[in-house]
């Protein structure tokens, strides 16, 4: 059975936060994004080049879905690429909960047909992997990925598509400067062997790592990232100043440098767009070529600052 290579960009556009109401502090980031201004940011995005988008249900329950649906309906439907999520913690209880939430899924984004849709998290490998199988014969969805699932759960997925003619192909998982689990488990290095990308998500730990905050300026407060964050924005200080630094020499800023980082390290960065202006950071980061040198010594002091930013979602990988 032929599989259509996915088109993998340098950076995908995440909606974590589309999901949110626009009330201050409801919702994840709490932030107020409006339409015109989602609009703005996916038209500049567009005229770059970027074309992949990354939603799931649970981003504020299908809000993210709906608002990413409405926006993308200024484009032909071959001009972007959908990424959506099956979550395992969320189904329904009826006979085929993964088709069921891939139909809603489909309503929402107006859309017939999602181009990689993933099982968001690993709740019983065996039991929900079967299910995709229909749904890729169907052409309702053209490629399939596993996310937070480590190696034993994605070589299981693998093994499942594979005796039907498929294969995942391809990997989301929490991956950044701070959080490296996927390298270490060897996760990375099972992807680049067989050619599968790797998206990596929270590459800026929900803008830790962007240079904006320090102990004077935290994240904003009554947030769920600064209960995550703010405490450890003093450890992360010479970390967050060499990403600047190494920013400047290059006509830069400290996000843009770990976005660069990750793209780097031969993933495809999820970067949440919200302001039309973070497509220029995208832009920059795109073009930024980092040493050998300048990696080894943003790992050491990544290292150094002793964080763990793995979310309460995740498990050891």
């Amino acid at each position: 059975m032929t599989i259509d290579n996915l088109k993998i960009p340098t950076v995908a556009l995440g909606t974590w936060a589309w999901g949110d109401s626009g009330e201050t502090g409801d919702g994840y980031f709490g932030s107020p994004l409006t339409r015109a201004g989602l609009e703005e940011a996916a038209d500049k995005a567009h005229t770059a080049g970027f074309t992949l988008w990354d939603t799931a249900v649970v981003y504020g329950m299908g809000r993210s879905e709906t608002v990413l649906g409405e926006v993308l309906k200024r484009y032909a439907r071959s001009d972007y690429q959908l990424s959506t999520k099956f979550t395992p913690q969320a189904a329904g209880a009826g006979d085929d909960p993964v088709a069921e939430m891939l139909e809603q899924s489909l309503a929402r984004l107006g859309t017939d047909y999602i181009d990689l849709y993933w099982i968001h998290n690993p709740a019983d490998v065996a039991r929900w992997t079967p299910s995709l199988i229909p749904l890729l014969r169907s052409g309702k969805v053209k490629h399939v990925g596993v996310s937070n699932h480590n190696l034993s759960e994605i070589k299981l997925a693998d093994q499942i598509l594979g005796e039907a003619g498929f294969r995942v192909e391809a990997i989301q998982n929490h991956y950044s400067l701070l959080y490296r689990g996927s390298e270490d488990a060897g996760i990375l290095d099972y992807c680049r062997n067989r050619g599968i990308p790797f998206f990596a998500y929270m590459v800026l730990e929900q803008g830790a790592l962007s240079g904006r905050y320090n102990p004077e300026n935290p994240l904003p407060e009554g947030t769920k990232r600064a209960q995550a964050y703010n405490g450890m924005l003093l450890q992360l200080k010479a970390l967050t100043d060499k990403l600047a630094s190494i920013g400047q020499s290059q006509g830069a800023a400290a996000p843009d440098v770990a976005i660069a980082w990750a793209i780097a390290k031969g993933t495809t960065p999820i970067i949440g767009v919200t302001k039309p202006n973070y497509i220029d950071g995208l832009v920059r980061a795109a073009s930024i070529r980092l040493s050998s040198n300048h990696i080894a010594e943003l790992e050491a002091l990544a290292d150094a600052a002793g964080v763990n930013t793995r979310g309460w979602w995740e498990k050891q990988m």
